[in-house]
């Protein structure tokens, strides 16, 4: 490598556009930004896509390929969404939004195959860490050697599974106990069903991280669909790969970020891309929509709203949402969610035999990952704060929640945890083109009785967005599904 070209300066040469040039130092997406569109806006194209997340970003590649005249809006001055590299200062790049990806997503593996992103395994070698109680120990595989809760462990997975079998992903609310299910919590649900409270409390290191929520704020029929969703057209979704980290859910990650993905897929488009657009208004009328935008206003012949469901009650409609759709979309909230993690100079843990995956029953670090990049160093140790350990230390000072976070680490991985050398942490409540993540939550009651609503075009304008789409919702897959749909929905009405 030559003089005075870092790291970081050759990997965002990698997705810079024609018109854009390498060497900003200040993260991945700003060599993205210079390839998009900086004059103004054009009058009019056959499509607008709002939003330039994956979702948005893979309906307007799409549409181009299809012939389709497309420009894609954003609000932020960054594409990718909830998708965000993190630079460490020692060096490497680390996910501050979705990150995993596993088997049966692939549609976004197929997507960053052919943009040239790689991915490497999550490292597993090693023994997981149970902490509960103030009492640790090692396991292998996925569920803790915990006596109290094996039993319910197996019985409440087989009966995850066999709901899920039962559900129709692309329309839940059509199950004969739709409504019966919809109304139940999964909370009220999983205490019918164990014995042990100790088996709900381990769970929440499960829903916290895939939701940003706890089991009281959402359905048994939400719960069946989504498990139901892990999977592909030719494999049914199971519990067990939406909470696995081998051959899961959690299988692998993106060398260079998976930023990198949507920042590639900008590249391609170049000046179809227009950041700093926030859209607040958009109209149908004489045959024709016009998307009214902080930069200007475009008509088009259709629009794919791509953005995050509270969002697009933001948004000033005219003609107005129809009412259904309208409730569902304020029943959807985001959940609340934060990435925490510590930098040391190598993964320690490895050393002492440990994977660097750990669980507690209490405390900062309810879910723990190696997140260490895949040339092996710094070591860095991941943190999931989501739901109700989120409002209880989310809200804190930063100093307290970072210490909290440390000793969580420690109490898992030893006293040298709590010496990192760096520490950052995202909170995705605070960002304000998303208010939350990893995924928006339909309310119990929502999905039997509104949930039809959230494919169905509004006259010219479709949807995408991860939590449109019928496998992998609210996981990258489910964004590059819901954009491949939309755009063959736009394409076959142009």
């Amino acid at each position: 490598m030559g003089a005075g070209i870092g790291r970081r300066e050759l990997l965002g040469g990698l997705t810079v556009g024609a018109a854009g040039v390498a060497g900003v130092a200040s993260g991945l997406w700003r060599p993205a930004q210079a390839a998009t569109r900086r004059g103004p806006l054009p009058a009019a194209v056959d499509v607008v896509v709002v939003g330039a997340g994956v979702s948005g970003l893979t309906t307007a590649r799409q549409l181009a390929k299809g012939g389709a005249d497309v420009l894609v809006v954003e609000a932020r001055d960054r594409v990718g969404g909830r998708v965000l590299n993190h630079h460490l200062d020692a060096g490497g790049v680390i996910e501050a939004g979705g990150a995993f990806i596993g088997p049966t997503q692939d549609r976004i593996r197929a997507l960053a195959d052919e943009l040239g992103v790689k991915v490497f395994k999550e490292y597993l070698e090693g023994d997981n860490v149970y902490v509960k109680n103030g009492h640790r120990s090692t396991y292998t595989g996925t569920v803790p050697t915990d006596p109290s809760i094996l039993l319910d462990a197996a019985l409440l997975q087989a009966r995850i599974d066999g709901m899920a079998k039962q559900i129709d992903v692309d329309a839940p609310w059509d199950h004969p106990k739709a409504a019966e299910w919809d109304a139940t919590t999964v909370q009220d649900w999983v205490a019918q069903q164990t014995l042990s409270t100790d088996t709900d409390n381990l769970l929440k290191c499960y829903f916290q991280p895939s939701w940003g929520s706890d089991a009281g704020n959402v359905s048994v029929l939400f719960l069946a669909w989504f498990i139901a969703t892990a999977g592909n057209e030719s494999e049914v979704g199971t519990f067990e790969r939406s909470s696995s980290t081998k051959d899961g859910a959690q299988d692998s990650r993106f060398k260079l970020g998976s930023q990198a993905v949507p920042l590639r897929v900008a590249r391609q488009l170049g000046d179809r891309v227009a950041l700093n657009a926030p859209v607040r208004r958009i109209v149908q009328h004489g045959g024709r929509a016009t998307v009214h935008t902080d930069r200007g206003a475009v008509r088009a012949k259709r629009v794919v709203v791509a953005c995050p469901p509270p969002l697009v009650l933001d948004i000033d409609w005219d003609p107005q949402l129809p009412t259904q759709r309208r409730r569902l979309l304020q029943s959807m909230p985001m959940g609340h969610l934060m990435k925490c993690d510590a930098v040391y100079e190598t993964p320690f843990w490895r050393e002492a035999g440990l994977s660097g995956s750990g669980l507690s029953h209490s405390g900062a670090t309810r879910a723990v990952f190696d997140n260490t990049p895949a040339k092996g160093g710094p070591g860095v140790l991941l943190a999931f704060v989501g739901g109700s350990t989120w409002k209880t230390y989310g809200r804190l000072p930063l100093a307290q929640r970072r210490q909290a976070v440390l000793e969580g680490f420690a109490e898992m991985f030893g006293e040298q945890a709590l010496h990192p050398i760096e520490y950052t942490e995202h909170d995705w409540t605070l960002e304000k083109w998303t208010t939350g993540g990893p995924i928006a939550l339909p309310k119990p009651g929502a999905i039997s009785t509104v949930g039809h609503t959230i494919r169905e075009p509004h006259g010219r304008v479709h949807w995408a967005g991860t939590e449109t789409s019928t496998y992998w919702s609210g996981f990258m897959d489910g964004a590059v599904r819901a954009g491949e749909r939309a755009a063959r929905e736009v394409l076959d009405k142009l």
